[in-house]
């Protein structure tokens, strides 16, 4: 699952993709501004850190999150192939706005987040309607040749989308039924793709009230309540200074702004929820590790996350959420106190479950 980050020039986005991923980006690889990079972060989970407190695993793996970082966004690059190529392949866009005061740092007017939102929207729309017209004039040339029911259910929906953009409302927010959605996702269109905005704010004594804060300061809450769309909020320069320091320097540094986690833990965990996916878990003495499924996946397609030949082959998944394992001491405990459930192939898989497959391979 990849997350564009995108953005205007200058608001700190190349450098939250180096923090986010660790990525060493040579000046020689910077020189291009169309030039894509990708780097995958690390989704931070307590659940997972506590399980693997309890077994002293050989080998610890988290979930994580592929960033692209896609170069600065305006018409001028969405009119180029290799850019909008770039951006049409994420699943979701992480869109970092300036909201910072930086007299050194050029940018086109006074600091506005929600104008900058609407123009990059804006651009986003124009070029999936753009898109969608190009799409329109082939379909009815066809229809013209010959009829057909899937044809005109296409038209259709294409003229519902065009209407969506016309009235400056991206297709994230249009009602899609899961048809709908299999019928458009060829087309990678940039505004239905879910949306975090990021707001990278002023360092302040006050950062942790001020990260809370931002996104009704900004008068963000609106766009970012809704369909497909958050929002949270940074501190870029922070986060530099804390990509450089040990853990407990680290968390000292942290309370000193009166935060107990950095901001970037945050947007990889907000990431992760846009993407529409969760976790669930396997645990034993050789590895602790988090699987990545989408929401509302049953357990039998869960399972080929850790390998095909599960689904397969399975029988039933023994089943307990975290917390309730974490209490139990152990699946040996768990299962002596009747709460270690087997589940069959049509469960529901949860967000935190920790499962063992039984398989006849």
């Amino acid at each position: 699952m990849k997350t564009g980050i995108v953005g205007l020039p200058q608001v700190g986005k190349t450098s939250l993709f180096r923090i986010l991923t660790k990525a060493n980006l040579s000046q020689q690889a910077s020189a291009n501004p169309r030039e894509a990079h990708v780097g995958v972060a690390k989704v931070p989970d307590d659940r997972l850190d506590r399980l693997a407190a309890q077994y002293n695993p050989k080998k610890l793996t988290h979930a994580s999150v592929e960033y692209v970082d896609v170069g600065a966004i305006g018409q001028d690059a969405l009119k180029e192939s290799g850019y909008i190529g770039h951006l049409r392949n994420v699943d979701a866009l992480a869109h970092v706005v300036r909201a910072f005061d930086d007299a050194s740092i050029p940018h086109v007017g006074p600091v506005d987040p929600l104008r900058d939102i609407r123009n990059v929207e804006f651009d986003l729309m124009v070029s999936d309607l753009g898109q969608i017209e190009k799409r329109i004039e082939r379909v009815e040339k066809d229809l013209k040749k010959m009829r057909s029911p899937e044809l005109e259910r296409e038209f259709d929906l294409l003229n519902r989308a065009k209407a969506q953009l016309e009235s400056e409302r991206p297709l994230r927010e249009m009602e899609m039924t899961a048809e709908d959605k299999k019928r458009l996702r060829g087309f990678m269109f940039l505004s239905e793709k879910p949306i975090l905005y990021v707001l990278n704010v002023n360092e302040s004594a006050q950062l942790g009230t001020d990260l809370e804060a931002a996104v009704e300061k900004y008068k963000l809450s609106e766009v970012a309540s809704r369909p497909n769309a958050g929002a949270t909020a940074i501190c870029g320069k922070v986060e530099a200074e804390l990509a450089e320091m040990t853990d407990a320097d680290a968390a000292e540094f942290l309370s000193s702004y009166g935060l107990t986690e950095s901001g970037l833990v945050r947007l990889i965990r907000t990431t992760y929820a846009l993407l529409g996916v969760i976790s669930f878990f396997t645990i034993g003495e050789d590895e602790c590790r988090a699987w990545t499924i989408p929401v509302n996946t049953r357990a039998v397609e869960a399972v080929g996350a850790i390998h095909s030949d599960l689904s397969k082959h399975f029988i039933r998944a023994e089943t307990i959420r975290w917390d309730q394992l974490l209490e139990a001491g152990s699946e040996a405990n768990a299962r002596s106190k009747g709460i270690l459930r087997l589940e069959g192939k049509e469960y529901i898989v949860q967000d935190g479950d920790v499962m063992h497959v039984r398989h006849s391979g």
